[in-house]
């Protein structure tokens, strides 16, 4: 059972189920916020709990750890509902956010999706972010995300997260499936949360929890095992971007779902790198086969359920 850690009064918790982002709610005397908004598909859901966070009062500012589809997909509804919304991005992909890259910011390339939102401000590295009645700080955290940011609230020692740190491990470390180099980025980003020394994380997914060495010591155990195998890394990120389809659809046709991975980059790029001595449907069904035993998918038929 978790003990819930003490967050800044005025700081609420939205924990999502996967396919979304938790969601952070600030509210303060000069102002409310929002850190992240879930996925396209869950944003009604994501504005109704956070109208019901605010009560009678509006969003003023938005805030956006990184630009993964799972954490800025309700940002364009958020944006209509609250049209003086100011919405805050790291700087490294505003250009891209600016033109509207989907391929660029990584959602034609997972398959996912994403609808197009304006930003108005940039988070960069040591700025100071105002969120409610309390002043966070901004620091880089590439790795899962080149791009990423982690906020830090010094006086309660909380760290709001993103992909960078879970409970039990990190997220799939996105520039290695593109061949760029991500697991010493990720090592490093590990090493500053260490050093800010905080007493509680707000993950992306999951419970905020309090004992961070002991998740420290999972992720450098889960990362060491990466850096040693890298096709292991590339199964689980295959079994990842498999998991966060079905999730979005709850239901396809196995054909369906082979179609959608033999046209999505990153996976052809995951077997063509790593396990092209498979063919590609052989080495689908395997992924298939080997979530279906964890009880992470159901099969009937020709028809693959979310579990």
């Amino acid at each position: 059972m978790h003990n819930t850690p003490e967050l800044p009064p005025g700081v609420t918790v939205l924990e999502r189920g996967w396919l979304s982002s938790n969601n952070i709610v600030s509210m303060g005397r000069h102002g409310t916020a929002l850190v992240d908004t879930g996925y396209a598909t869950h944003a009604p859901q994501t504005a109704a709990l956070v109208q019901q966070a605010l009560g009678p009062r509006k969003l003023d500012r938005l805030v956006n750890t990184h630009l993964h589809s799972d954490h800025c997909g309700g940002n364009a509804l958020l944006q209509s509902t609250y049209p003086q919304l100011a919405t805050s991005i790291p700087h490294g992909l505003a250009e891209h956010v600016r033109q509207w890259d989907p391929v660029t910011l990584g959602y034609a390339p997972t398959g996912q999706q994403c609808p197009p939102f304006r930003y108005d401000t940039l988070l960069r590295n040591g700025d100071s972010l105002e969120l409610g009645d309390w002043s966070w700080q901004v620091h880089s955290a590439p790795g899962h995300d080149p791009d990423a940011v982690i906020l830090f609230q010094p006086d309660y020692g909380v760290l709001i997260s993103g992909d960078a740190l879970w409970e039990n491990g990190f997220g799939v470390v996105f520039p290695e499936l593109e061949n760029e180099p991500g697991f010493a980025e990720v090592a490093q980003t590990l090493d500053l949360i260490e050093s800010l020394r905080p007493r509680s994380i707000i993950p992306g997914h999951g419970a905020a929890f309090g004992n961070v060495p002991n998740a420290l010591s999972i992720a450098r155990k889960r990362l060491e095992g990466f850096v040693n195998n890298p096709d292991k890394h590339a199964l689980h990120a295959g079994k990842v971007l498999l998991k966060f389809k079905l999730l979005e659809l709850q239901q396809v046709a196995r054909k369906d779902l082979e179609a959608w991975a033999l046209q999505t980059r990153y996976v052809t790029q995951l077997h063509e790198r790593h396990f092209s001595k498979v063919p590609i449907t052989s080495w689908l069904a395997e992924l298939l086969l080997s979530l279906e035993r964890s009880g992470a998918l159901r099969t009937h038929g020709d028809t693959v359920f979310n579990q």
